[in-house]
């Protein structure tokens, strides 16, 4: 574990605004009440600290905690009816403490604001040379949204790309058994007493929870190497990698293929591109609205986790796909696995044959995704 002086070193001696991430298995593992443990140390050592907005959830410990530390009001908004609140942006950038802490990462803010998504005003705040400490569960992490929800049957809507957790100078996972987890949620120190049996009925199983964790156990390990390896000489790095996807209009697997080499991309800490060949067949006025809406919803979730998109037109799939991975320097071609019938074998399996044979006096890794 990072011990808190050390962050108070990076705060020192740094113009930039650094950012540090309480990461968890699920909630009601102790983010917020350990983000504001943390701020009353900060305070303590004359760090001009200041609440950007924290989640107490009416959680009985962490509101104690609370206590009497500088909070910067929240903005009220109407909205649909309703009189909401959200972290006002504007105030902490003009206000700008040393240190500000903000929660719920993956929060989706009301319409209207500077922001559509919380971590976006978190990119802003440490833009304007401000510490950012905050908060996360594993499953928002993008590139981890599948795999979550295969493991605990719910679909998480809010998500936080990769490319802002690898921003992260610490990462600090708060860490319970399964077995801690769940004794503190039949205690009631998690979520109200008419809501503990729903709990644990759904996302608070023991069996999720294990694997929820071991994601989260790997998660900070890979922050650990990611740090390791550029803390070592320049003559002693690893091969860099860069990692190419390459997709089609096929709506199935695309996101799993891109969530993988997100996750792939995140590991080797390593720059990564999506490959899109358009070709003849697949004009714009020859392709079905929904296949385009699903190209350009792809071409905007791998933007947002951080990769570069290209567009090429034309038929030689196999061609296009080895002389780009030779353009941009790739050591990796993630492709998904052809679902193919009879129409397809000639095809299909020609493409991977001549792909193959290219790659054959390379380098050049190639990773097939299910």
């Amino acid at each position: 574990m990072i011990e808190k002086n050390q962050f108070l070193d990076l705060i020192k001696v740094n113009q930039k605004g650094k950012f540090k991430i309480y990461l968890g298995m699920s909630a009601g593992v102790g983010k917020s009440y350990r983000m504001l443990q943390e701020a009353s140390a900060l305070i303590k050592n004359d760090i001009d600290v200041k609440i950007g907005y924290i989640e107490t959830h009416q959680r009985k410990e962490t509101q104690e905690l609370v206590g009497d530390l500088p909070i910067i009001p929240r903005k009220s908004i109407f909205y649909k009816g309703k009189s909401l609140e959200e972290m006002d942006l504007k105030s902490i950038l003009q206000v700008k403490p040393e240190v500000v802490i903000v929660d719920e990462l993956a929060h989706t803010n009301i319409e209207g604001g500077k922001n559509e998504k919380r971590w976006q005003d978190v990119i802003d705040i440490l833009n304007a040379g401000i510490n950012v400490i905050s908060a996360i569960n594993i499953q928002h992490i993008e590139s981890l949204n599948q795999e979550v929800e295969k493991i605990t049957g719910i679909k998480v809507s809010e998500t936080v790309p990769d490319k802002v957790i690898l921003m992260a100078d610490e990462i600090i996972q708060i860490d319970l058994t399964a077995d801690e987890l769940i004794q503190r949620l039949k205690e009631g120190k998690i979520y109200k007493e008419d809501k503990i049996p729903i709990a644990l009925n759904n996302f608070f199983k023991i069996e999720q929870l294990l694997q929820l964790r071991e994601l989260a156990n790997k998660e900070t390990a890979h922050h650990l190497e990611r740090k390791i390896s550029n803390s070592l000489p320049a003559n002693v790095k690893l091969r860099k990698e860069k990692i190419l996807a390459c997709i089609s209009t096929n709506p199935t697997g695309t996101k799993q293929i891109l969530r993988k080499t997100a996750r792939l991309a995140s590991y080797y800490q390593s720059k990564w591109m999506v490959l899109y060949v358009q070709r003849e067949n697949e004009n714009p006025d020859r392709v079905k609205l929904d296949l385009q809406r699903h190209l350009i919803n792809h071409f905007k979730l791998a933007t947002e986790m951080g990769a570069e998109v290209i567009k090429v037109k034309g038929n030689n799939v196999a061609d296009i796909i080895f002389d780009t991975a030779l353009k941009y320097d790739i050591t990796t071609i993630c492709i998904g696995k052809p679902k193919i019938s009879p129409l397809d074998l000639i095809f299909k399996t020609s493409l991977f044959d001549k792909l193959l044979k290219k790659m054959g006096d390379t380098e050049i890794d190639l990773i097939i995704i299910s």
